[in-house]
This record gives structure tokens, sequence and C-alpha cells, in this order.
């Protein structure tokens, strides 16, 4: 089966027969066993075909434009929209032709299974964290009836369906799938989809912690009892269900790129919101960012061989914290508008976990471990987001919410009735006064895995991906 990039939900599991392909006159060439072929001038459709599906496979583009020449001695053209360039294939009706190309293209082929996407190593991404990553476990999860606004327009709004992502669109685990060349990876409690390129266990509301371990269990989760312990259950789960020793985990682990976050966040907004002061959260630091590196521990004792763990965004800057802690005094906030306080604590997080993920280079030197800066890559979006695209002075406002300096209202969230939404989501960095716009996560993306705050830069990418 061969997984369809580029859109998100139950379409990654559309199969694709590459032996049987349209070509010049509507006609359709079916290829048979080499067994039933009779002569060597019936090779040619075949041949034909396995050169588009190879190609196909290489590119890893969505759309390949074939011109074929009616006639078998005629160069057939091949040619794809943006990476590949054109390149002329001569289909000779000879069955050496035929053996030596096909010993080619099953070892590109085989290659690419072992490879991931050409040019990255990458045939797999794994993803654990919490609202930033979800693209559907929250809404499977979750007992009917709850978490309805997730489920209906307008989220989903800019991608013209709602997908379980609390954004208008994707997210920067999106483009980062698209920039490796992968379909988008669909959500592990999904069921009949396909998880050949890597599976999402992200969960909206997650914390790092146990609920059980916040404050000694005296305050509760107001969304989920999903933790980071219970993602790394559901991957250490998935990855014995589906290869059959560690020896084959290790092996797949070693062509995958695993995201350990974001995670943590939660952790601090639902203490922060909770009516716990900022000293009183920052005792929590320490814990969150152990858990962390344990679980990352744990992935890399698995085998795996890349992995990114992200730090915590500037949560001063969020519409939902500006509305809720909003200061009388004007030193509170910095040149940017956000709160400093809130600032700092997540920078104090921050620094701790980069500190502790220096750690584990030190103990995985064979692992390609990297630091995903969501903070300073937000405030670089703030910075220069007219020249990205952004509304100058919508930087601080919910495109999806209801009323207030930041549109940004707890009792009128987006989708409840009272909230609007606004004419035009891409000039918008926040989307519902928490998450971010469809927009923002595409301009985060480029900053951070093509604009030098992933720390060390440990992937590559194939050919103007990620730079359209």
């Amino acid at each position: 089966h061969a997984a369809v990039p580029g859109r998100p939900g139950d379409e990654n599991h559309h199969s694709v027969n590459p032996l049987k392909l349209r070509w010049g006159g509507g006609a359709r060439a079916e290829c048979r066993p080499p067994a039933l072929l009779n002569t060597p001038s019936t090779l040619l459709p075949c041949l034909f075909d396995l050169c588009v599906y190879t190609i196909k496979e290489v590119v890893g583009e969505h759309e390949l434009l074939t011109h074929r020449s009616p006639s078998s001695s005629s160069p057939v053209e091949i040619r794809t929209h943006s990476s590949l360039r054109p390149t002329t294939v001569f289909c000779m009706a000879s069955s050496t032709a035929f053996l030596l190309l096909l010993v080619a293209a099953l070892h590109v082929c085989c290659c690419r299974g072992q490879g991931g996407h050409a040019g990255t190593g990458v045939a797999a991404i794994y993803s654990l964290g919490d609202s930033i990553t979800d693209t559907g476990n929250l809404v499977k999860e979750a007992p009917p009836g709850a978490f309805e606004t997730i489920k209906h327009l307008p989220y989903g709004l800019t991608f013209g369906r709602p997908t379980g992502r609390c954004s208008d669109g994707l997210l920067m685990i999106d483009f980062l799938a698209q920039d490796m060349g992968l379909p988008f990876l669909n959500p592990y409690l999904a069921m009949n989809r396909s998880f050949d390129h890597g599976a999402n266990f992200a969960v909206a509301g997650a914390t790092a912690m146990d609920p059980a371990d916040q404050f000694n269990g005296r305050f509760s989760m107001p969304f989920t009892a999903n933790s980071l312990k219970l993602q790394l259950r559901w991957f250490k789960d998935f990855m014995k269900s589906t290869f059959n020793t560690d020896e084959e985990i290790r092996k797949r682990l070693q062509s995958s790129l695993v995201l350990v976050g974001e995670i943590g966040g939660n952790d601090y907004n639902f203490a922060l919101f909770g009516n716990k002061n900022v000293s009183e959260v920052e005792k929590l630091i320490p814990a969150v960012v152990q858990t962390i590196i344990d679980a990352t521990k744990e992935v890399l004792d698995m085998g795996a061989s890349r992995v990114i763990v992200p730090g915590n965004f500037p949560i001063g800057c969020l519409p939902s914290y500006l509305t809720a802690m909003a200061e009388p005094e004007t030193s509170a906030y910095d040149s940017a508008g956000c709160l400093k306080d809130l600032n700092l604590f997540a920078a104090k997080h921050n620094a701790q976990l980069q500190r502790a993920v220096a750690g584990l280079r030190a103990s995985y030197p064979d692992a390609a471990i990297a630091y995903a800066d969501y903070f300073n890559s937000f405030l670089s979006l703030l910075k220069g987001a007219p020249a990205l695209g952004f509304d100058e002075d919508s930087t601080h406002k919910a495109c999806c919410g209801a009323g207030g300096k930041y549109n940004y209202d707890v009792r009128r969230a987006c989708g409840v009735e009272g909230a609007a939404v606004c004419a035009d989501p891409s000039a918008y960095v926040s989307w519902d006064g928490i998450h971010m716009t469809q927009a923002a996560y595409k301009a985060m993306s480029r900053l951070i895995y093509h604009g030098g705050y992933l720390q060390p830069q440990i992937l590559s990418f194939p050919e103007n991906n990620g730079q359209t």
C-alpha cells in the first residue's frame, strides 16, 4: 500500500496499485507477472509503469506528470512539478534493458524502504506531546459529547474541515513531515489508518508528569488524564505489536525521527490557571524536566538515533495569559507587549531542559539529539510579523474568540456561541488565544527547521522542500 501524502486524516490509508496506471489515450495497461508475458514487446507497458512508480516513490511528489509517445522507440519524458529535473527515460523493448532497469529500480526501492525518503535518512516520524502536536488523539480518546468544539468548524477552517487539530489548519508536525517528504502522521488512536511512515501519540491537554504527581494529587486536570508516561507506553506497545523483535525495533528507529514534546506546558498551564502563583509553579520545573528527560532516555534505549526535544513557548505573549493575568503597570510588559514574569518563568524551564539535553548528548554520543527552541523562534516570529505577512496590530489577538483587548474570553472561547472568527486567519499569529494559526505554525516550522532554531541541526531535507 502506498500512503498518499498531503492530506490529514483517513486519506493516508488510500491504496494505490502501482502496476495499474493510466497512460496514452486513456487506456489502462495492466502488468501481469513475468511468467505470463510471452514476448519482449509486451514488457514495455510494465517497464514504463515501473519507471513512473519508481520515480514517484523516490521523489515523493503528489503530482507526477507523464508524457508518453505512442511509439515504443520514442523517449518517455517523466517530469515532476518541483523536486525532479526533467528526466528522459528510454524505455526500449528489450528484455535485457528491462532486466537492467528492473534491478536498478528494485535497488532504489529497497534502499528507500531502509533509509527513508531520499536525502533525509528518515523513513518514519514518531511524536509524543500535547495540543501543539496532536493530530486527532484527544477527540478519539474523549467520551461522546466531550470537546465538541474541536470536532467542528471553525476548527479546521483553513483546511476545509475539522481534523482534531487545535488550529484552523495544519500544525508544525505536519509541515515537518512534508519537509521530510513523508505523509502526515495519523493519530495513534485512529482505526484502519496507515502507520507505515510513523505515528502520532500526542494528546491535546496532556501533561509531562502524571496528574497524581501534580502538587501531590491535589490539583485536577481539566481536560485529560493523559501524560507522557502513558504516551510512552503506547509507543512501546505500538512498536512491539508492529515488529517481532527488539532488534527489528532498533533497526526501524535507526531510520526514524522521534519528537519528545513539546510537553510540560500543560503542567504549568493548569497550575497557573488554577490560582497557583508563579513562584509556586516554578517548584515544578525540575520534576517536569526530569520526566521529559527520563522519557527521552527510554526512547534512546530502544534504539532511536534522531531525537528532538522542544522547549516551551514564551507564554507571556499568548492572548490567554495576557487576558487572564493582565497587569495594570506598563513595566510588567516587555517591548513586544508580553508579560515579563511569565516569559522569565518559561525561560527558566527551557534553560534547565537545555542543560539536561546537553547531558543526554554526552551519555548517548552515537545519537543525534537536538533541542528545538520554540521560545526564541516565536519571539523572532513576533518581531518579524509584518515581513512574514501577519497583521502588525493583531499579533497578540486571537483570530477566533470574543471581545476584549486580545479577543479572548474563556467563557466564549473559539467554537462556543458568541465567539467570532476573523476574516483572514493567515494574518493572525494566534488562532484561539492558546494555539496558533496554520500560517503561524508554518512560519514557526521554517524558523525552527530551516532557520537555525534547531540546535544542533540534525536533519537534512530533500531539495526545495520546506522552502516554498
